[in-house]
């Protein structure tokens, strides 16, 4: 069996870190399967999803990272095509990537003790996100 939700989140750009993982367990739970695996997927191509242990000082290292990885100031030949500002947005989410898949038996998900599901926006502007959440089982 295939079930199919959308998850809005409101974000406020530039890197916002948000814990989907609430709602992927929900999801979970609701879903009526017992085993199987959540997909999350981000349909467009400033965002990003990953796991990561969701406090405030990892959060501060893994942005940090990524700015070390793709400047936020270096203009970006993007720029050149549309004549915007989010290179940086579209090279972070090509890195980070825009889906995780988790298995999870007996209606829970099989994440680490320290393990979180985030969705990154990298957009240089608040966004209203809709992402695609699959759970396929039995």
């Amino acid at each position: 069996m295939v079930i199919t939700k959308y998850l809005s989140v409101k974000t406020k750009g530039h890197t916002d870190v948000i814990d989907v993982t609430p709602d992927c367990e929900e999801t979970v739970e609701d879903s009526g399967l017992e085993n199987g695996v959540l997909t999350i997927f981000n349909p467009g191509s400033t965002g990003g999803l990953t796991t990561i242990e969701y406090e405030p000082n990892l959060i501060k290292d893994l942005k940090n990272a990524l700015e070390i990885v793709a400047p936020s100031g270096k203009v970006y030949e993007h720029s050149k095509t549309w004549h915007d500002d989010n290179g940086v947005s579209h090279v972070r989410s090509s890195l980070m990537g825009p889906s995780i898949s988790v298995p999870f038996v007996d209606r829970k998900l099989t994440l680490g003790t320290w393990q979180q599901i985030i969705f990154c926006d990298f957009d240089t502007s608040p966004r209203n996100r809709k992402l695609v959440v699959q759970v396929v089982g039995e």
